[in-house]
């Protein structure tokens, strides 16, 4: 790394018209950097993220299970996209997911996978206003950060917090994984123009209507308008810090660009939500610019715990892109019928094909002394195993990442039936240095993750 005479502050921000646009990490942040941990040999690392990918109706498990255990493990036909990172990531095999269970409540399987898989905790069964869940394990994170943004919710699904979504229980609970406090869900933001104008456009609330009618009218790019500002930082920064600035800046164009493609493109489908404002037509476009999204926000520090629905619990979009036409909840009510779990096999490889993305993307962004990857710990998976028996064991699990050097990846992990998932992220959160005395049902950190 090396570290030039000009130190800037990491909150350093470029101001404009209304606008502030916080900075990726530099070279010349580097004295700066108090708020990051720091590494046994005295150096400053990089803020460590976390962040969720939740897919919903469970999986085709006997295509998503890996062949072997430990580093020799052969990667499954669901997984096959991501061998690539073989190095970068592990999959865990054998946590459950107890209190999605019934326990007396009867059905509502999805609702109680979505509620319970970040918190661990049995929801009450009610569609109205008494909702009741737990604290989700982002949310503990979050309340520890000082960014910004404590944290992100993102998701590709009408977010609904109302109504009877599912056998009895209310629609907060299949369309939201993250929960403040046990009363209070938090609901994903599903617009890719509100998410960069929460990101990018926050002293709107600052300016005048005028200005904002003024901005909204002429549509200008943020990077135009701190364009004075960003020259001059051009011009006094090194040569690393230009290229990472130059970079940086030509991510957020580019998103800025698609989404106002996406505006501007009428929408020939009939989709199964309503589609707001900047969302685009083709689903693996939407789902690839919600994750380019969160790059930029862990990039410039804006938030450093994220989580994102590819869908939500019940989904019924469909697949036709890929061949699959049939809702996607039913089609998980295979009864082992073998056009059924091929169809579900699709599409679970069209997800993880999209997470793949995701990952190369973080892997190529330059974070520090290391990529972004390097500086994170992502989970893919979500709170179902097989959609058919609405089963909560031993769960789809993709953990991605190094975590600041705290995991070790390039294995497959199998525990012991009955181990909770919300052990996982009491390791996960420890590494963050977020210690809580429990997570919903957890019974303690989990084995084998470290590379301490």
């Amino acid at each position: 790394m090396i570290v030039t005479g000009k130190h800037l502050s990491r909150r350093t921000l470029l101001r404009g018209l209304g606008t502030s646009l916080a900075l990726p990490m530099l070279d010349s942040m580097v004295p700066a950097l108090g708020v990051a941990a720091t590494a046994t040999d005295g150096a400053k690392q990089a803020p460590l993220r976390l962040a969720f990918t939740y897919i919903p109706n469970g999986v085709n498990y006997a295509a998503w299970k890996p062949v072997g255990e430990g580093v020799g493990y052969a990667f499954s036909p669901t997984l096959k996209p991501l061998e690539k990172y073989r190095e970068d990531l592990m999959v865990l095999t054998g946590l459950d997911l107890h209190n999605g269970n019934a326990l007396g409540d009867g059905g509502g399987d999805h609702a109680r996978a979505g509620a319970s898989y970040l918190t661990g905790v049995h929801c009450k069964k009610t569609t109205g206003a008494d909702i009741k869940g737990g604290v989700s394990a982002d949310q503990i994170a979050a309340q520890q950060m000082k960014t910004r943004l404590t944290s992100l919710e993102l998701g590709c699904e009408d977010s609904r917090t109302v109504g009877n979504c599912d056998s009895g229980f209310s629609c907060a609970y299949t369309n939201s994984i993250s929960w403040r406090n046990p009363t209070m869900p938090m609901p994903p933001e599903t617009n890719p123009r509100v998410v960069f104008e929460r990101l990018f456009g926050s002293d709107n609330l600052k300016v005048d209507e005028a200005t904002k009618a003024r901005r909204n009218l002429l549509r200008t790019s943020i990077l135009d308008v701190v364009g004075e500002r960003s020259k001059q930082l051009m011009g006094e920064v090194g040569p690393a810090d230009r290229r990472k600035l130059d970079e940086y800046m030509t991510g957020i164009r580019e998103v800025e660009r698609r989404i106002q493609m996406a505006e501007s493109t009428p929408n020939q489908f009939k989709p199964q939500m309503d589609a707001p404002s900047g969302v685009p037509v083709e689903f693996a476009e939407y789902a690839k610019l919600m994750f380019d999204l969160q790059i930029l926000a862990f990039q410039a520090d804006l938030t450093r715990v994220s989580t994102f629905m590819i869908g939500r619990e019940g989904s019924v979009r469909t697949y036709s892109e890929i061949g699959v036409a049939d809702p996607h909840h039913p089609i998980t009510h295979h009864q082992n019928k073998a056009e059924f779990l091929a169809k579900v096999a699709k599409i679970n490889l069209f997800h993880v094909e999209l997470f793949s993305y995701y990952v190369e993307k973080m892997k190529a962004t330059q974070d520090g002394d290391g990529s972004l990857l390097d500086h994170s710990m992502v989970i893919y998976g979500g709170g179902l195993n097989d959609g058919n028996r609405h089963e909560h064991e031993n769960l789809p699990t993709v953990l991605v990442g190094r975590g600041n050097g705290k995991l070790k990846p390039g294995r497959h992990v199998v525990y012991p039936a009955g181990t909770p998932m919300t052990n996982l992220y009491m390791s996960l959160l420890d590494h963050m240095d977020v210690r809580p005395e429990t997570i919903g049902d957890s019974t303690g950190k989990l084995q084998h993750l470290s590379s301490l």
